[in-house]
């Protein structure tokens, strides 16, 4: 006996996503994927700075190895970009064990 296909349905079970295609497409659609996947760079930062300065000067943004922080003061903005901003930038490689930190650009919050 041959068995018949139609192709109907394929790689869907009974017109259902499955849970993977599902939460990928979300992720994209949210942005959120993007986020996570720069997670261990935001994580190395934190851990560069140290709790303390980590809550006043947050990472927002990770585009083709340009870190965006943003900081709470423009008298911490003035620090981090004139004098501790690049040993950051090298620590925070240093613990990604990589360079993928290119640049590190601060910004005032909003």
């Amino acid at each position: 006996m041959a068995s018949q296909s139609t192709g109907a349905g394929k790689g869907r079970r009974g017109g259902l996503t499955s849970l993977g295609d599902a939460l990928g497409g979300f992720l994209r659609e949210s942005g959120l994927g993007a986020k996570l996947r720069d997670w261990d760079i935001y994580d190395a930062w934190g851990k560069a700075l140290g709790p303390d300065l980590a809550r006043r000067a947050r990472p927002v943004g990770f585009n083709r190895g340009e870190l965006v922080i943003e900081v709470e003061s423009a008298a911490h903005m003035h620090e981090l970009r004139n004098f501790s901003g690049e040993a950051l930038r090298k620590k925070t490689n240093e613990l990604l064990g990589s360079q993928r930190v290119l640049a590190v650009l601060f910004k005032l919050k909003q």
